[in-house]
Formats: C-alpha cells, sequence, structure tokens
C-alpha cells in the first residue's frame, strides 16, 4: 500500500509489497475466489436467518443466541484487517487451504455441542476461520490471476453480497424444513474442503517471507484487530442492552476506540509499522474506504427491509419467502452482471455507478411507501430493484478504487472507460 506526502511529493511505504507468481491454472483460481467469497457471506447470513432455529435446536436462550451471533462475527473483524499481511508472509495456501480444512472440521462438530461455554469458544474460533476467506480471495485476484482474468473474478467477488443477502433466505427455509437446522454448519463440511482443493491448485507454492515475520508488528495488528471487533459488538449488542444504560456497552465502545487511539500511536513509533496512518487517511485509500463503507450501510438497509418485515412483521417463514428473493433478486443478479461487466469495459464505468445507484434509491424511495397491509407480492418491484442496484453498483466502485489506489502509476490498473 502506498500513498503520496502532499508536502515531500515523496511516496511513503508501508507493511510489505504483496506480490505473487501467476496461477498456471486459473480457472482453479477464480473456483477458489467464487467459493471464498460465497462461503463467508452465505455462513452469515444462514445464522442470521436460522438464529431462532439454532435457539431451539441448540437450547439456548435468546441472550445466549444473540451473544453467540455476535462473538462469530467480531472475531471475523479481528482477524481480517491482517489477512494481507499473512498472505504475504506464509503465503495464500496456507493461510486459505489450511483454515479451510479446520473450518470443515469444526462446522461439523458445532451442531453436537450442549455445553454453551463450549459453544462459545467453538463460534469465534469458527469467525476467526471464517474471517480470512473473503480478504484471501480478493489476494488471489491480484497475486496470482493473470490481468485480464481481474474484471470477471472481481465482479464474481463483488456480487457476493447481494447474492447471499437473496439466496440465503431460499437455502435457510430449504435446510430448516427439509434436512435440519444442522446443515447451516454441515454445509461447510462439503464446501470448504474444496475450497482448500481449489486453493492448492490455483495458487503457487510461496516460501515463508522470514524477514517479514521478523520484523511483525503484532502489537499493531492486535490493537487495531480488537479496537475495531470491541467497538462492533458494543453497536451490535447497544440497542439489547439500552445502549450507555449498559456498563458491558460502555466498557466495549470505550475500550474499543481506546484500543484505537493506541494503535495510531503505536504505528507512529514502531520502526516498521503495520498499517502506516498516512497511508489510511491519505486521499485515495481513505476515499475508497470510506465510499467501500457507505456501499455497506446502503445496501444492507435496502436488502434488510424486505427479509426482516417478511419474517419478524408477517410472521412468515424463510420457507415461503424465499421463492420471491431467489426470483427476483438472484435470478436478475445472474443476468444483469454479465451487462455490468459489458458497460465497464465498453463504456465509462461512472455510468454503471449512477444506474446502480439510481436503483437503490428507487428501491428506497418505494421501501418509505411500506405498510402494514402490505403482502409478500407488494416486494417485488423493491426486491428486483435492490437486485440491479447490487449488480451495478459494488463492482464499479471497486474499479474506481483500485484505478486510483496508486497514485504514482502512469495510467489505471484496469480500464474504466473507452
Amino acid at each position: 500500500m502506498t500513498a503520496v506526502n502532499p508536502a515531500s511529493s515523496q511516496v511513503i511505504g508501508a507493511g510489505p509489497v504483496s506480490t505473487g507468481g501467476v496461477s498456471l491454472h486459473p480457472l482453479f483460481a477464480v473456483g477458489a475466489v467464487l467459493l471464498g467469497a460465497l462461503l463467508s457471506n452465505v455462513d452469515t447470513r444462514l445464522f442470521s436467518i436460522g438464529l431462532p432455529d439454532l435457539r431451539g435446536g441448540l437450547s439456548l436462550s435468546f441472550d445466549e443466541g444473540a451473544w453467540l451471533s455476535t462473538a462469530g462475527t467480531a472475531s471475523q473483524i479481528f482477524i481480517a484487517p491482517a489477512v494481507a499481511w499473512l498472505a504475504t508472509v506464509f503465503g495464500l495456501r496456507r493461510v486459505l487451504g489450511i483454515p479451510a480444512l479446520v473450518y470443515a472440521a469444526l462446522s461439523l462438530l458445532i451442531p453436537l455441542l450442549r455445553d454453551y461455554n463450549v459453544l462459545l469458544v467453538a463460534h469465534i474460533i469458527h469467525g476467526l476461520l471464517l474471517g480470512t476467506f473473503v480478504p484471501a480471495t480478493l489476494l488471489i485476484i491480484f497475486r496470482n490471476l493473470p490481468m485480464k482474468w481481474w474484471l470477471p473474478a472481481i465482479a464474481i467477488y463483488a456480487i457476493r453480497v447481494g447474492f447471499t443477502l437473496n439466496a440465503g433466505v431460499s437455502l435457510t427455509g430449504f435446510y430448516v424444513e427439509h434436512l435440519g437446522w444442522q446443515w447451516i454448519y454441515w454445509q461447510d463440511v462439503i464446501i470448504a474442503p474444496l475450497l482448500a482443493l481449489f486453493v492448492y491448485l490455483g495458487t503457487p507454492r510461496e516460501p515463508i517471507n522470514t524477514f517479514v515475520l521478523r520484523e511483525a508488528d503484532w502489537g499493531g495488528m492486535l490493537l487495531f484487530g480488537s479496537g475495531v471487533a470491541m467497538i462492533y459488538a458494543g453497536l451490535d449488542q447497544g440497542n439489547r442492552l439500552d445502549w450507555f444504560g449498559s456498563g458491558t456497552i460502555v466498557a466495549l465502545i470505550g475500550g474499543g476506540v481506546a484500543l484505537v487511539v493506541c494503535f495510531f500511536i503505536n504505528e507512529t513509533l514502531v520502526k516498521r509499522p503495520w498499517a502506516h496512518a498516512e497511508v489510511l487517511l491519505s486521499r485515495n485509500i481513505g476515499l475508497a474506504l470510506l465510499t467501500i463503507l457507505l456501499y455497506s450501510m446502503t445496501s444492507l438497509s435496502n436488502s434488510s427491509l424486505a427479509p426482516n418485515f417478511l419474517i419478524n412483521i408477517a410472521q412468515l417463514k424463510p420457507v415461503q419467502t424465499g421463492a420471491l428473493f431467489l426470483l427476483c433478486g438472484v435470478v436478475p443478479m445472474i443476468v444483469l452482471l454479465p451487462l455490468s461487466i459489458y458497460l465497464i469495459r465498453r463504456y465509462d464505468v461512472k455510468l454503471t455507478l449512477i444506474i446502480g445507484l439510481a436503483a437503490f434509491a428507487a428501491a428506497a424511495l418505494l421501501g418509505t411507501m411500506l405498510t402494514s397491509a402490505w403482502s409478500l407480492s407488494d416486494f417485488i418491484p423493491v426486491v428486483l430493484l435492490q437486485s440491479l442496484g447490487q449488480s451495478f453498483t459494488l463492482l464499479p466502485i471497486i474499479i474506481i478504487a483500485l484505478s486510483n489506489s496508486d497514485p504514482t502509476a502512469q495510467r489505471p490498473l484496469l480500464p474504466i472507460s473507452r
């Protein structure tokens, strides 16, 4: 990661440069990107929708289920920022392939556990392993794929959010009604080893970078990961525990903020900082991160409206609502994704982004008309517009961010206009 100091016009480097050999089997590398990107989001979505059934199957109270969900996601947030560094040091085979096998074994065991403390620890480890998948699969694209493969591979990566938000409803309903809630976990016994195989076949073998390992900024990684994870846990549990009326929430958010502040102090003091503050706060990197954060908030608010209303207000089961999200959410994305790639290649990437944002805005506007009288069919236009927005928004954002991520480059990393 690099940035330019405007005052001195010098390039500032932070952390090791992540390079890797070109894959001899790019189709397997793309398969690893597809499985890794989907696995994380699918598992998170299935757990969220299937939590009531999981609580019943595991004999958990509402509070125990809520903390189980928070612990699993917080541990993903803890590990995710460090994955790029870990992949640079240990190689993608070790960082992604081995955790995938452990993840499969743990997914097999979790439905059999009944002690809550053991279950909580298992979900924390489960989340740590799951948190490596999305960042590591993105690294496969840039480290191991030829540049001509980047756009379709990034498109697969970008579409994972919208795809899983919609397909997760149908899949959860099918598992709970026909196979049993245990398959929310047991599906990974099949998928995760396949991911490990694709990683092994699609990425080259890399030696451990002992120099970077010796110079590791462990303090920076632990401070940042712990701080952000604590802040998330406080925000996730805040509404349930009465926000700052709860000592737990005050401790989590206050402690998390303090750790993040210590992280920035640490990065100014260590010899080889893990993430230089001037890089994180630089114009290109900072704006790209802010844009993706705003997209995440917008897409989540749009995509959560229909399933939350239908499940919590209309009291419909996932199996009853799944067809809506499958036919009006998933199928249009599959059709529209190639069109999105075509528009980016042939025309201006900004045009694609404008179409996607306009679709999200229209879906949000329709959502403001929601009343208790709405039925399943009333959500069809909303879900269709959200599907269009998901297909045309995140991919252009990533392309624009990549094309402007290196101010010293003589030309964009990817063609973003004709």
